[in-house]
């Protein structure tokens, strides 16, 4: 395995002409964890990863592996491994000479090509066509053809769509593992319940703008006070001034880990009148459509 290597977005945008698909978004993925890129369909999720993979040219800002583009990389598929379409191979070919003619052309070992796909439970089914695989199948293809250069960096879009429960359960262990051999691992959905026990940290999207950035468990606050202001700028401003864990919503602001009391002490010592101090129990799906608005239900 190459060593792994951070993922760095800074200022990334695109537009297609009038259209602005990504605006001016920044985060970075760490190496020893999973990270989800969530947010619903059309977020600009795709774009992004397009532009990281050197795909798409971005209108502004950069996408980098430990500071370099992807198309400065010496070795690419030995330091990112790429998964973003299961449909994309030929259904001529079969996994093992699919796989075989990309390792020769990256001057990977042959042997690889049978370790991946014995990794990814395809070693019964190397020498089938490709066109006979189920919609599961091709996604493990595909995991496979990104481990192929046994990668510090992998980036895999959507890769628990098709699986069944068992093919699921797997995946989630297998991203660990990955994870946990100090690989950097980013992984794309626009469901935050088919990767919610897979990742640890997670960057949201919508309308291709950063909306959260942060650990999972930090969204499932358990009891959070919805609260509200005329003045709620101010109120925001004077609630993370006393130290409150503050979260913006469309509609006003969450507070995590404190009371209703503490959130009502706050705003009367700041002199901020409130219009809204309401103790709610919350989950995980609910913050992350909180989160991506009334147009981001996935």
């Amino acid at each position: 395995m190459s060593t792994s290597t951070t993922i760095d977005v800074r200022g990334l945008s695109k537009s297609f002409g009038q259209v602005q698909a990504v605006t001016d978004l920044s985060f970075t993925v760490r190496p020893g964890v999973v990270t989800g890129f969530l947010g619903p369909n059309g977020a600009g999720k795709t774009t992004t990863l397009r532009m990281l993979l050197g795909l798409v040219r971005p209108s502004g800002g950069s996408a980098t592996f430990g500071g370099r583009a992807y198309r400065e990389l010496a070795r690419p598929l030995a330091t990112v491994g790429m998964a973003l379409e299961a449909s994309s191979f030929h259904p001529g070919r079969s996994a093992r000479h699919h796989l075989s003619v990309y390792g020769t052309a990256a001057g990977i070992a042959k042997n690889r090509v049978d370790e991946v796909l014995g990794q990814v439970g395809l070693g019964d089914f190397a020498d089938r066509r490709v066109g006979g695989y189920s919609l599961g199948m091709r996604q493990r293809l595909g995991l496979a053809f990104a481990l192929l250069g046994d990668p510090g960096v992998l980036v895999l879009d959507e890769p628990v769509n098709g699986l069944d429960p068992e093919g699921i359960k797997w995946i989630r262990s297998f991203l660990r593992q990955l994870a946990g051999e100090g690989r950097t691992v980013l992984v794309s959905s626009h469901l935050l319940s088919e990767v919610q026990q897979s990742v640890d940290q997670v960057v949201i999207i919508s309308r291709g703008e950063l909306v959260y950035d942060g650990g999972l468990a930090a969204l499932d606050g358990g009891t959070r006070i919805l609260v509200d202001s005329p003045d709620r700028a101010g109120l925001e401003s004077a609630l993370r001034s006393a130290g409150a864990d503050v979260l913006a919503l469309e509609d006003g602001l969450a507070v995590t880990g404190s009371s209703a009391a503490d959130v009502g002490a706050m705003a009367l010592t700041a002199g901020i009148p409130l219009s809204r101090l309401t103790p709610e129990h919350t989950g995980l799906e609910k913050a992350f459509l909180d989160l991506v608005g009334e147009g981001g239900r996935p």
